[in-house]
Formats: C-alpha cells, sequence, structure tokens
C-alpha cells in the first residue's frame, strides 16, 4: 500500500504546487485585491483546468519514478518545460474560455513560481521516498548478482543515499568467503536463485557480474515480472558515460567519444 499511497500524495502535492504558484503569482500583479478586470474564480478554474494536463506532461516525462533521484539537472529540465507548458495551457484556456488575454508578467511569474516550487515538492517527496520505501519491509527488495569491486561500490552508494532499492542477497556463481558487504547477507551460490527470488519477495535483481548467466537470469526475472538490471562493467564498459538511446527503435547502449559540450545536444 506504501507504492501507491506515496503515489497518490505525490500527484496532490504537485497539483497544488501549481495552483499555489499561479494564485501567488496573481495577488503579486493585482495587489491582495480581487480584481474585477481579472476575476480570481475565473483564473483559478482556469489554472485548475490546466493543473490536469500539466500533470499529464509531468508523468509522461517519468518524472514521478519511485527509483529515481529527484535531484538531478535532468529532473530540473523535464520540470522547467512542464512549466513553461503549463504557463502556456492557462493562456490558451483562459483565452478559449473567456476571450481575453491578461498580463504577460502574470504568465512569467506564474512558471517561475511554478518551477520554484515543483522543484521543491519533487526534493521533499524524494527525502518521503527514500524513507517510506525502506522502513520495515522494503518496498524493493533487490537481488544482487556477482561480487566484484564494482558490486562492492554499488552497495556503499545505495546505503549511503538511502536508495528505495533495498539490496536484501547477494547471489555469486563460483561463491566467495564474505559473509556479507556493506550489512548485505552473501547466502550462496546460484542454484539458490529461483529458492531466493521467492522467499524474499525480489523486485530487482542486479547482475553485476556473470556474464554468462545472463539469459537464464533474465528469464527468471521475466517469469516472475521482476525487473532485471545489468551494470555496464559486466559487459567491459567502465567508462561510466554509457547510456542507453534507440536506433531505429531499438534499445543500444552507447559509449561516445569526448567531444565539445553541444555533442550533449546535437550527436
Amino acid at each position: 500500500m506504501r507504492r501507491p499511497l506515496l503515489l497518490i500524495l505525490w500527484l496532490f502535492a504537485d497539483y497544488f504546487a501549481f495552483l499555489a504558484s499561479f494564485a501567488l503569482a496573481y495577488f503579486m500583479r493585482v495587489g491582495w485585491i480581487f480584481s474585477t478586470d481579472l476575476p480570481f474564480t475565473h483564473f483559478m478554474s482556469t489554472v485548475a483546468l490546466s493543473g490536469l494536463p500539466w500533470l499529464v506532461m509531468l508523468i509522461s516525462s517519468r518524472t514521478f519514478g519511485l527509483t529515481r533521484n529527484q535531484r538531478t539537472l535532468r529532473n530540473m529540465i523535464v520540470i522547467v518545460y512542464a512549466a513553461v507548458g503549463g504557463a502556456a495551457l492557462v493562456t490558451l484556456t483562459y483565452f478559449f474560455l473567456f476571450q481575453k488575454i491578461f498580463s504577460r508578467m502574470l504568465v512569467l511569474e506564474g512558471a517561475v513560481l511554478c518551477v520554484l516550487a515543483t522543484c521543491l515538492a519533487h526534493a521533499a517527496m524524494g527525502y518521503l521516498m527514500r524513507v517510506f520505501l525502506r522502513r520495515g519491509t522494503p518496498v524493493f527488495p533487490t537481488l544482487v548478482i556477482g561480487v566484484t569491486r564494482e558490486t562492492r561500490a554499488l552497495l556503499h552508494l545505495l546505503r549511503e543515499r538511502r536508495s528505495p532499492l533495498v539490496p536484501v542477497a547477494i547471489l555469486d556463481a563460483v561463491g566467495v568467503k564474505d559473509t556479507e558487504i556493506e550489512g548485505v547477507p552473501v547466502i550462496g551460490k546460484l542454484n539458490k536463485l529461483e529458492e531466493t527470488l521467492a522467499d524474499r519477495s525480489i523486485t530487482h535483481v542486479i547482475q553485476c557480474s556473470d556474464l554468462e548467466q545472463s539469459i537464464n537470469l533474465l528469464s527468471a526475472c521475466r517469469a516472475r515480472g521482476i525487473t532485471y538490471m545489468l551494470l555496464p562493467s559486466v559487459l567491459g564498459i567502465v567508462e561510466r558515460d554509457e547510456r542507453v538511446e534507440s536506433l531505429e527503435g531499438k534499445a543500444v547502449t552507447v559509449v561516445s567519444p569526448e567531444g565539445r559540450w553541444w555533442n550533449l545536444f546535437f550527436r
């Protein structure tokens, strides 16, 4: 129940942030009064209608991912784009409903306030997400496959940043001497895979080594509806600038040569 409740709370928090931003922008422009030239009820009903497609814009960009870090540049850029779209929706909706155009500065201030309020809301929800999804029985119990240096670095990172993905067990193809790594128990070899997936209600599997086991792991995950993840280091990719893109509709992992900053946008 924690997952759907958190998502519903998050959607309401963002919608309220959108309404509050434009309401504050209204009073900043007309003063702390209700203007007869721009009736507050007309304006806020327009904002309320525009807030729904604005939420759809955020949802379609996967901004509400419960396993995603909300304090990233990518998230901020998406929020800025959505705020610009929201401001345009408010303007167009008001025009179509009342055949009038209101202050451009009001729209601009509303968009700026919307960016700030939404970024704060996402930062706060990101913190709550990491607290409530980890408390007690974790919502996303994760199985880690393979013990390597990358495995240790990953487990340390997940623990330090209190990731919603909580490793609960480690399996290794050949076995290791460690009984636990970063507080996560090493419970045996891959012959315990099916048993571990069932007994520990695994939702995510992260493969950190043992490339030859990829097909078996992926098949087990698909059979149980488990999310499968693969560290690039398993494929020998250690540059840490890899990314997944689409090539004619097919997903490919891309590692580009170093270039100038504009290659981030035009390559």
